[in-house]
């Protein structure tokens, strides 16, 4: 018997489907407290619409994440303005997928989603940031096209690359 196809839908996150994301993430770092401060922190970035979250749902469950920063004042961005401004550069933050929908192309569809909704709202260019030792998430980063280089940064003992594209 052939299980039915999945249906997958990419969409801006409603407050289940983060409060679902966020309860999944807190649970899989147990004493980690810092997933508890950051899930309040990514509530309320959406709330007040310094940052809105996307999500990949499978068969109404949301197993996928990404958010796009706006504002320079949430703290992955600590004021770097050139990571986002609220104007014209947007930043593309906290893409997860749990591990048994990796590499179905759910993720890569997402951001293409993410990107229009920032191009649409008037962001000229995106960017993102990834551990220099992640050669894998590197390639994928490339292949969609952050290619052009900011600069690095040591942060919490490793170096981070931080790319942007434009839209």
């Amino acid at each position: 018997m052939n299980k039915a196809a999945e249906q997958v839908i990419q969409r801006i996150a409603t407050p289940d489907d983060l409060n679902n994301l966020w309860q999944y993430n807190v649970n899989s770092h147990p004493g980690d407290d810092r997933w508890a401060r950051w899930r309040e922190e990514y509530i309320g970035y959406n709330q007040t619409g310094a940052a809105r979250t996307y999500a990949v749902v499978v068969d109404g469950v949301p197993v996928g994440e990404g958010t796009l920063l706006f504002d320079p004042g949430c703290s992955a961005i600590e004021g770097r303005t050139i990571l986002a401004d609220g104007a014209s550069v947007v930043n593309l933050n906290a893409l997860r997928i749990r591990k048994p929908w990796e590499g179905r192309g759910y993720i890569s569809a997402m951001v293409r989603l993410m990107e229009q909704h920032a191009r649409q709202a008037g962001f000229s260019r995106i960017t993102i940031g990834v551990d220099a030792c992640e050669a894998r998430n590197r390639a994928i980063y490339a292949h969609w096209g952050y290619t052009h280089l900011l600069f690095t940064e040591e942060e919490d003992g490793d170096e981070v690359l931080y790319y942007e594209k434009l839209l």
